[in-house]
């Protein structure tokens, strides 16, 4: 597969207008301008976020102009996208805070300097100094009826549901970033199609140019759950390599495959052959998730530490028996009474029989007996508990 027909392809849901047509571009050796705005609503970038970074490190090997846009502006808003209410608005200050280590984070992957290096951009530059005046002139190319089309906006109307006005404005705001940096393309999830196109139809009334949309696959599970960004359970890039390992281990099954086409460096040919090995159980998936595992944290801590991190993770993990499918217990760090951690989680129905249990010598936590006069337990991420011969717990800190 060529350069140019996989970053049309690898991790692309959708193209618009089509990908015909944006490849027609790109092999004309056009060299575009594009970018993928950033939220600062969270102090640290997290790993869904790989997606779009990997996808701009694609484009910037086709020496295209990448820009990595902060939304500092965009985040005072909130982007309502799937929000069943209104988000809370933050402050510049907190914005500002949000992203101090993003470009740490993001330099993993993206060049930001050397030969065509990534530009780092912040939206407040210029949608500080749009007056009344150019939002009424600006608004004239959106009718309500577009805006109230997106599918959280409906949700509410029928939930009798505040729809605040500066929501609406939210994609409006989005479309300015086009037009300002002057971009051909922009990319995102899929769950930003809507603030996307947005752009694209300011762009056309205002400088009577093409914008090219391209939405990213987003990693869900069977449920359509978000993998990675679940509401208070994202795996943030600051993470160290063994919460990331432990935290990639966690995927479910079904997610493997799709996981490393959109998250890692991986050749498409070598992840279908490893789908054909799953599916005809020549490869066990833990196998398999183990280098999904090795693959990210290589990413983001480098090679040395992602290999120190899989055989830490085998010694304490395998090498001690317990099952991958051991419930997960969500615990804060700290110190705990572990007879009322037991009890409250539904491991051991009683306290009487927390006492016995351990007074037996029935309960180990990371390979170590547990004895009743001390029931105290210094809470550390991924501990191990086991009940019994065949009851198995993992803790995992909040």
């Amino acid at each position: 597969m060529d350069k140019i027909n996989e970053v049309l392809t690898r991790g692309v849901e959708k193209i618009y207008p089509t990908k015909e047509a944006l490849e027609k571009v790109l092999r004309s050796g056009q060299k575009i301008r594009l970018y993928q705005g950033f939220d600062p609503s969270m102090p640290n970038l997290h790993l869904g976020h790989t997606v779009g970074l990997l996808k701009l490190k694609q484009f910037q090997a086709l020496d295209c102009e990448v820009i990595f846009l902060v939304g500092d502006f965009t985040g005072m808003i909130g982007d309502p996208t799937d929000k069943s209410a209104t988000r809370q608005k933050l402050t510049r200050e907190q914005t500002l805070k949000n992203c101090a280590n993003w470009k740490k984070q993001a330099e993993k992957i993206l060049r930001f300097n050397g030969e065509n290096p990534a530009k780092i951009m912040f939206n407040s530059d210029w949608l500080d100094k749009i007056t009344f005046k150019d939002l009424i002139e600006i608004t004239s190319n959106f009718t309500v009826q577009q805006m109230i089309e997106r599918d959280s906006f409906q949700k509410r109307l029928k939930e009798n549901k505040p729809i605040h006005l500066h929501e609406f404005l939210y994609p409006v705001a989005v479309a300015i970033d086009c037009v300002e940096m002057d971009v051909d393309l922009e990319l995102g999830g899929s769950d930003q199609i809507f603030n996307m196109l947005a752009g694209r139809t300011l762009m056309r009334a205002l400088k009577g140019k093409e914008k090219f949309v391209m939405g990213m696959k987003l990693l869900v599970d069977a449920q359509g759950n978000k993998v990675g960004k679940t509401a208070g359970n994202a795996l943030f890039l600051n993470a160290s390599a063994a919460d990331l390992f432990g935290g990639v281990m966690s995927f479910p099954d079904e997610t493997l495959i799709p996981a490393f086409e959109l998250l890692t460096e991986a050749p498409l040919q070598w992840i279908k052959e490893q789908e054909r090995l799953v599916q005809s159980n020549g490869l066990n998936p833990m196998d398999l998730k183990k280098q999904l595992a090795l693959a990210i944290v290589k990413i983001h801590h480098g090679q040395a530490e992602a290999a120190a991190t899989q055989k830490e993770f085998e010694r304490v993990f395998q090498k001690r028996g317990a099952p991958e499918e051991a419930e997960v217990i969500k615990v804060k760090a700290g110190e705990t009474d572990i007879i009322e951690l037991l009890v409250n989680n539904s491991l051991i129905s009683s306290r009487a029989e927390a006492k016995r249990l351990i007074a037996q010598g029935g309960v180990d936590v990371d390979g170590k007996k547990l004895e009743i006069k001390n029931s105290k337990l210094e809470i550390k991420n991924h501990m191990i508990i086991k009940i019994g011969k065949r009851k198995f717990a993992r803790l995992e800190v909040k």
